[in-house]
């Protein structure tokens, strides 16, 4: 217990000389992290075509760049239910913003802009009702006919609804190419690229995969995307759920056993106030919050397509740098003692959104999640701990540790501690010697006479 003692004292004294340090630090050399080259902190011009997760902040808009847009757009989208999120997102946005003060009919839409509106035509194509349905390419012929009668039209976008989940490399293909010669038919139109929502098939599954290489096509070649699938992705604290096999409904699988029984919309949502924090709508096959946070989305596109230069924080070009995690040193603990993780010390070029730790207790997988989980062993062994550290792009890195458990911990029976005992004597020594240092310099400096 003596030794038990000196260590925290220690531990505590020289904890103390590394936050004055960092505070030090901190007030006289400034650190601006960068990418590539790039400083993050500011979006560049040129990442303005890709609509995701950082492009829901609709308070970030300003009223000119939605006037703008309103004024500029004449807009032709084609959904079935699931690209319906998007409009009765929108719906539900018009009165939630205006009960927040925003003035009235700022946010309207409707078939031909009538009123001041957005002219936003729900459905307008005939032969196609989405990018897979009635097949994978009617809707290309489809968008021809319509641009071919409605010359005004500038802007053109398809959701799809689930077929990017049994697609193969080739169909995605055939849709990056029919998208691809369309723009250049029409070089005075906009065209949308748009990735498949959710299906709960994780980061291995063929949706992320398809879901990837519409993202890295429209990266390459500077195409504008919105990006369905990463939106559901997080929740509006940016907290990530991607490896959590996440669904179009906002499941999620909370501790790693295969199930999906946590929902972090609901979850936020009931943690938050509805008509203040977020609003009700009929968003088909998920949540309100998913809704809404298609709608701030879609707004935060249309502004970009009429020339809104946002701000946002991620780097440009698609994030192939994968984090360093670090788990700390292993620890030996008591039976029962509560073991703290760490995972603050690993790092990320953007930056790391998900810490899973993983271990086997008493025959069964335990997975906890964040950067500082707790656990308690109540049986004696050692335990192989493995952090994996991943980011918003889902490139992950591992790190493993040892918990050591046993009856009475370490340093009951002093066989740990002689070793340490001198180490902390030269922490306390060093410390008192930085105490008492400047008194004994005053005093030789001192006149004669004078204490």
């Amino acid at each position: 217990m003596y030794y038990g003692s000196m260590r925290m004292i220690a531990f505590g004294l020289f904890a103390c000389l590394l936050l004055s340090s960092a505070a030090c630090l901190l007030q006289t050399k400034p650190v601006h992290a960068e990418h590539d080259g790039i400083e993050l902190g500011t979006r560049s011009a040129q990442e303005w075509n890709i609509i995701d997760h950082t492009c829901t902040d609709i308070a970030a808009i300003p009223e000119s760049a939605i006037l703008e847009a309103k004024a500029e757009l004449h807009i032709g989208y084609g959904h079935t239910s699931h690209g319906s999120q998007l409009t009765t997102g929108m719906d539900g946005l018009i009165g939630f913003m205006e009960g927040l003060g925003y003035p009235a009919g700022l946010y309207n839409y409707n078939s031909g802009g009538t009123g001041g509106a957005l002219d936003l035509r729900d459905g307008c194509f005939s032969g196609a009702s989405d990018l897979g349905n009635p097949d994978r390419t009617a809707w290309e012929a489809a968008t021809r006919t319509y641009l071919g009668a409605h010359a005004d039209l500038n802007v053109v976008i398809w959701s799809w609804c689930g077929q990017v989940s049994s697609a193969t490399e080739a169909d995605i293909n055939t849709y990056l190419d029919l998208m691809d010669g369309l723009e250049d038919d029409y070089p005075n139109v906009r065209f949308v690229y748009m990735t498949g929502h959710l299906d709960g098939s994780g980061l291995a599954g063929n949706l992320h995969l398809r879901n990837q290489q519409i993202r890295d096509y429209c990266w390459a070649n500077d195409k504008v995307l919105y990006d369905f699938a990463d939106i559901e992705t997080y929740d509006p604290d940016g907290t990530y759920f991607g490896d959590r096999s996440p669904n179009d409904n906002c499941d999620y699988d909370s501790n790693g056993d295969g199930s999906l029984d946590g929902n972090w919309a609901t979850e936020w949502q009931d943690a938050h106030t509805e008509d203040v924090d977020w609003y009700d709508c009929s968003a088909a096959h998920t949540q309100p919050l998913n809704g809404n946070r298609k709608a701030y989305a879609a707004w935060w596109l249309w502004a970009a397509l009429a020339g809104w230069d946002q701000s946002g924080t991620a780097p440009v070009g698609p994030d192939t740098t994968a984090p360093v995690a670090r788990t700390g040193q292993d620890q030996h603990v008591a039976l029962g003692d509560e073991v703290v993780f760490t995972g603050i010390a690993s790092s990320d070029d953007v930056g790391v959104t998900n810490y899973s730790w993983t271990f086997t207790y008493n025959g069964t997988a335990v997975t906890l999640y964040g950067s500082a989980p707790t656990f308690s062993f109540w049986t004696v062994g050692n335990y192989t701990v493995t952090l994996t550290a991943s980011d918003a792009a889902g490139n992950s890195d591992t790190e493993t540790m040892v918990v050591q458990v046993s009856e009475e911990g370490p340093g009951e029976d002093g066989s740990e501690e002689s070793a340490e005992s001198w180490w902390i004597l030269i922490i306390l020594a060093t410390a008192t010697a930085m105490a008492v240092a400047p008194t004994l310099l005053r005093r030789r400096e001192s006149p004669p006479g004078e204490d």
